[in-house]
C-alpha cells in the first residue's frame, strides 16, 4: 500500500492564477495570457467543441401554423488534452540556511528559482506551440511580409496586421482581438513611418503615448500582447547563450480567450488539473503549487514547485501568422 505523502504544501511560496499573472507580467511571460487556463477535473479527455462552420451558420427559422420548428443537428468534433505533471525540486541544506540567513532569505530564493523554472518552460512551451508552422501553413493560415517592419521607411505593420485581421474573419468569422509579438518587433513597429505618420497629428508620437494601449487603438484591437521574456540555450557549466523565448520572425494576429469559460472560441487553452489544488488556499486555484518536505538522509528540505497542463490549439483558423518581421 502506498504511504500518504509527507509533503507540506507551502500556501505562502505558492502561485494563485491572480499571482502567477502578476508574476508573469512582470517577466514578460505571456503564455496564460495568449493561451488562457481554464481548469479541468480529469487528467485526459476527449472533449467536444463547436465545428466551424456551425459557428456562424444561416439557418431556416422559419415556422409554419400549427408547424414544428427547425431543429439545428450539427455534430460535436472532437478534441483531446492530456495533462502532464511538470516541477522542479531545490535541496535546502540546514547548514546553508544558518550561514545565510543573516545575509538573504535561502528559503524564498530557493522556491523562486523552482517556479522560476516551471514558469519558463511552460512559456517556452507557449511560443513554441503558437509559432507552429506546421500548424500554420498555407497562405490561408500565414503571410510572409514583403517588408521587415525593422525597415523604418518602408515597414508596414498597420496594413500587414489589418489584412492578417480579414484572414482571421474570413476563416473562421471570429473577430480578431490581439496581436502577439515581442518588445523588438513591438519598438520596430511603432518606429516605422506608417505608424509614426499615423500617429503624430494627434500627438501620439509622444514618445511617452508609444505604448500598448495608443498600439491597440491604431491596430483596431483590444490586446497589444508584448512578450519580453528571455532563455539561456547554454548547456549548464558553459557560458551563457541568451535569446528571446518569443521569436523575432513571427508575429500572430488572433483571437484569445478572455473568460474561463471552455466553451468561448479561441485560438487555444492551457488545461490545468484542478483535483489536487482542490480546497487549497481561497477561492482561487493554484497555478503553481510549492511544497516542502524533509530529507533527513543529508538533513535539510528540499523545496518542490509542480503543476499539471496541456496546451491545445483550439482554433488553428482563429489566428494568421505573419513571418519575416524582423531582420
Amino acid at each position: 500500500m502506498a504511504l500518504p505523502s509527507t509533503a507540506i504544501t507551502r500556501l505562502e511560496l505558492s502561485a494563485t492564477f491572480s499571482e502567477f499573472d502578476l508574476a508573469v507580467n512582470r517577466k514578460k511571460f505571456i503564455g496564460p495570457r495568449v493561451f488562457k487556463p481554464v481548469l479541468v477535473g480529469i487528467q485526459a479527455a476527449d472533449v467536444g467543441k463547436i465545428p466551424l462552420e456551425a459557428l456562424l451558420e444561416t439557418a431556416d427559422d422559419s415556422r409554419a401554423p400549427s408547424g414544428e420548428y427547425k431543429r439545428g443537428d450539427f455534430e460535436f468534433t472532437k478534441f483531446s488534452y492530456a495533462t502532464d505533471e511538470h516541477g522542479r525540486e531545490e535541496p535546502l541544506d540546514d547548514r546553508t540556511l544558518k550561514i545565510y540567513r543573516d545575509i538573504f532569505d535561502a528559503e524564498a530564493i530557493h522556491s523562486q528559482r523552482a517556479m522560476d523554472i516551471v514558469l519558463r518552460n511552460l512559456e517556452i512551451a507557449c511560443a513554441a506551440k503558437l509559432y507552429d508552422t506546421a500548424v500554420w501553413t498555407g497562405a490561408t493560415l500565414t503571410t510572409a511580409v514583403a517588408v521587415e517592419w525593422s525597415t523604418v521607411a518602408t515597414g508596414v505593420p498597420i496594413t500587414n496586421i489589418k489584412a492578417a485581421k480579414q484572414r482571421v474573419r474570413d476563416n473562421c468569422g471570429l473577430e480578431p482581438n490581439a496581436l502577439v509579438c515581442n518588445q523588438l518587433q513591438f519598438e520596430n513597429a511603432m518606429a516605422t513611418d506608417q505608424v509614426v505618420d499615423r500617429l503624430k497629428y494627434w500627438g501620439g508620437d509622444d514618445p511617452k503615448n508609444l505604448n500598448e494601449a495608443t498600439a491597440a487603438a491604431l491596430f483596431g484591437l483590444e490586446h497589444i500582447i508584448v512578450a519580453g521574456g528571455i532563455k539561456n540555450t547554454a548547456k549548464k557549466g558553459q557560458s551563457a547563450a541568451i535569446s528571446r523565448i518569443w521569436s523575432d520572425e513571427y508575429v500572430m494576429v488572433c483571437r484569445v480567450a478572455e473568460t474561463a469559460d471552455p466553451q468561448e472560441p479561441c485560438i487555444g487553452r492551457t488545461f490545468m488539473f484542478s483535483e489536487e489544488n482542490a480546497g487549497v488556499g481561497s477561492d482561487e486555484e493554484l497555478a503553481i503549487i510549492v511544497e516542502e518536505y524533509r530529507e533527513e538522509r543529508v538533513r535539510g528540505s528540499v523545496i518542490r514547485a509542480r503543476n499539471d497542463r496541456d496546451l491545445v490549439v483550439m482554433y488553428p483558423e482563429a489566428g494568421h501568422m505573419l513571418s519575416n518581421i524582423t531582420a
